[in-house]
């Protein structure tokens, strides 16, 4: 019996999450935004830890070039999430406060 390419494993499992992405956030209400908005920006704080880490490999073992690259660009996306999230959050809890 032949063994599973692990390539095609994880190709499966990230085509897999990106439609079951796709369905629980286009089934949420309104109401609930906010509060997925807030566990957005927690799991792109954990990316910056990682991003963090990943370009400062050379510091740990003398990784390669392409380490440090995709770690600065997820390191900036991450950090764009995050900011947006928390200005798209503000911008519904002021929807929410009353008018003078």
């Amino acid at each position: 019996m032949e063994a599973i390419d692990p390539f095609f494993f994880r190709l499966s499992i990230f085509v897999l999450a990106i439609f079951v992405g796709y369905f629980v956030v286009w089934s949420v209400t309104p109401a609930l935004h906010t509060p997925l908005m807030s566990v957005t920006n927690a799991i792109s704080s954990v990316i910056v830890v990682g991003a963090l880490l990943a370009v400062g490999v050379q510091l740990i073992d003398g990784g390669s070039w392409a380490s440090k690259v995709f770690g600065f660009l997820a390191l900036i996306l991450a950090s764009v999430n995050i900011f947006g999230g928390f200005l798209v959050t503000q911008r519904m809890l002021a929807m929410y406060k009353k008018k003078g």
